[in-house]
């Protein structure tokens, strides 16, 4: 890749309309209780998504020991955050879930199921790897999937972010998008029909084609050992055309707002970026 380095997920952004509520159920629920930093004050940056204006905001980022990247969790301090006008779908355009690491699917599924009711079936992702779904007190989709690695043993089941769950219209542009710009190069599967493991998602029952991009390298550097390895699932909606999960919302408002990447070279990066087609929309440094 050059003289940039993509080293892991660092974080998945999730606005909310309730900074300490979201971050008390993330430490209660899945053990992501170890804050990396706290912020309350004004997004500068992100100005083409938070319509034309600076935005104050109250953010964290939290980790768990246990390996896998953070949560960012994210609220307007003075603006009324806008929840999505409908629930999101199977294949709605944005993420739609995110993946959390877990060494014992069956067990965690055992033990949440006792301290919180909105939990889906034990199931099987196309590849065998046991999943369930949770959704937090505001509706986000976590995709529980076993994962035995671990960065340091607290004697817990479950760790942080290894990938999400992507809706495209195009899926061979996202799959070149992934693999050939971020470096998910790697086919675990490739897949069509219906799908048990989404059961308690809204048209889960549909017909969808779904690819799950895997590295074919480990990733190397910086919070390498920490973030460990990841996946990006990209699915695309075959029975009908799929809504705009942030149509006419700003970034930050509720919902999954972005993958965070950790990367050396971000100059590099935006150049590398730039001669396949994406250049930066946003130049943070």
């Amino acid at each position: 890749m050059g003289k940039f380095n993509i080293t892991g997920i660092q974080q998945i952004g999730v606005g909310t309309v309730d900074f300490r509520k979201s971050w008390n159920w993330f430490i209660e629920m899945l053990g992501i209780d170890v804050k990396i930093l706290e912020d309350d004050t004004v997004a500068e940056r992100m100005l083409p998504y938070t319509g034309g204006v600076p935005q104050k905001r109250h953010a964290c980022i939290a980790v768990s020991l246990q390996g896998g990247g953070g949560f960012e969790i994210w609220q307007y301090s003075e603006r009324k955050p806008e929840p999505c006008p409908f629930e999101p779908a199977v294949g709605d355009l944005g993420i739609f879930a995110a993946k959390v690491k877990c060494r014992d699917v069956a067990r965690f599924h055992e033990e949440l199921t006792k301290k919180w009711t909105d939990c889906g079936k034990m199931a099987m992702l196309p590849d065998g790897t046991h999943t369930f779904l949770v959704r937090d007190l505001y509706g986000n989709c976590f995709q529980i999937v076993e994962d035995k690695s671990v960065f340091i043993n607290q004697n817990r089941l479950t760790g942080g972010i290894v990938g999400a769950v992507i809706g495209v219209t195009d899926m061979e542009r996202a799959v070149k998008f992934y693999s050939e710009v971020l470096g998910y190069d790697k086919v675990i599967y490739d897949t069509a029909g219906t799908f048990d493991d989404w059961g308690p998602m809204p048209l889960s029952y549909q017909q969808y084609r779904r690819i799950l991009l895997g590295c074919t390298t480990t990733r190397k550097g910086a919070f390498s050992g920490l973030f460990g390895t990841s996946t990006i699932e990209l699915v695309q909606a075959l029975d009908r055309t799929p809504r705009k999960i942030y149509e006419g919302r700003f970034w930050g408002d509720p919902g999954f707002i972005q993958i965070c990447f950790d990367v050396t070279g971000m100059k590099e990066l935006g150049k590398f970026c730039a001669s396949k087609g994406h250049p930066f929309t946003v130049d943070s440094c």
